[in-house]
Parts: structure tokens; C-alpha cells; sequence
């Protein structure tokens, strides 16, 4: 059973970032992958205390091949997810029930889409969080409903 913990914020996390950093550089070839980065709250140093997952996002050319790469992300001990609720994603967890590491796979498109949201949202609504959320869900169905729509073979369909 999973539990919530959280723990002062220690350099360590980012020792264990670059780490797991060299060896998704290792599973994902440079002419596959866009960019790498420590998000979340073990990125931010004065944020005091966090959760002590590390959670990275791995921008990549094609966010179709991703799956090509499951067994290579297993034997790092990651579980392949798909898209887990979020279309356009690909999602990777590591350490079962004492999770310590989450990858998000994006290609630049969605990444930068979602990236550009959240700095909305958060300006729009700084003191309400439900609203935030909100916001992020609606772009995740729309997504969802998109690639739905793609998948289907409905040619006015509109997606990245």
C-alpha cells in the first residue's frame, strides 16, 4: 500500500536526478530525444519539503516509438504505463509501492502546450487550486477526445 510521505528537501534528489538522467540518455538515443528535465518538487531547492519522488520529463521527436522502449525502461526497473489517463503521454513509475522516480514522455508540441497552460492557469488562478486542476483536466480530455477522434479515422479531426 502506497502512503504519502514527504521530507525536508536534501541535495541528494539531484544526485539522483542526474544519475537517472545518464541512463534514460542510455534507453532513449540522442536522435530519438528532444530534451531531459527534473520537474516536480524535488527540482526546486527552497521549496523546503517534498515528496521524495523524482519526476522527470523526457521530451522526445516521437511520442509513437516511446513504447518501442518498454522493455529497455523495465529492465531499469521501470513499470510501462501508456498514457495513463493522458493522451499524448507516455508514463513510467519506478519502485512500486515506495515509488522514488516518475518519467513523463512528451513530444515538444504537447509539452510546450501543457507547459503554457499550467503558466496560465496558475496566473488566472493563484489562490484557487480546484480551478487549477480543472483546467488541467479539460486539456487532458481534450487531448483524450482528439486522439479518440484521430484514432477512429474521423478525418476532421484536429490534433498536433
Amino acid at each position: 500500500m502506497r502512503k504519502t510521505v514527504v521530507a525536508p528537501w536534501t541535495e541528494h534528489w539531484l544526485e539522483r536526478y542526474r544519475e537517472e538522467e545518464a541512463l534514460l540518455k542510455a534507453v532513449f538515443p540522442k536522435e530519438e530525444r528532444v530534451d531531459i528535465h527534473h520537474i516536480g518538487s524535488t527540482s526546486v531547492s527552497h521549496i523546503g519539503y517534498a515528496k521524495p519522488i523524482i519526476d522527470m520529463l523526457v521530451v522526445v521527436k516521437s511520442i509513437a516509438k516511446v513504447d518501442e522502449y518498454n522493455e529497455a525502461m523495465m529492465r531499469l526497473g521501470y513499470e510501462p504505463r501508456g498514457e495513463q489517463g493522458i493522451a499524448g503521454r507516455r508514463y513510467f513509475a519506478k519502485g512500486g509501492d515506495q515509488r522514488t522516480h516518475h518519467v513523463h514522455i512528451y513530444d515538444p508540441e504537447e509539452a510546450k502546450a501543457y507547459g503554457e497552460l499550467k503558466l496560465r492557469l496558475a496566473k488566472q488562478f493563484p489562490d484557487q487550486v480546484h480551478e487549477y486542476q480543472e483546467g488541467k483536466a479539460s486539456f487532458c480530455r481534450e487531448i483524450l477526445r482528439k486522439a479518440m477522434s484521430w484514432a477512429s479515422g474521423n478525418a476532421d479531426a484536429s490534433h498536433r
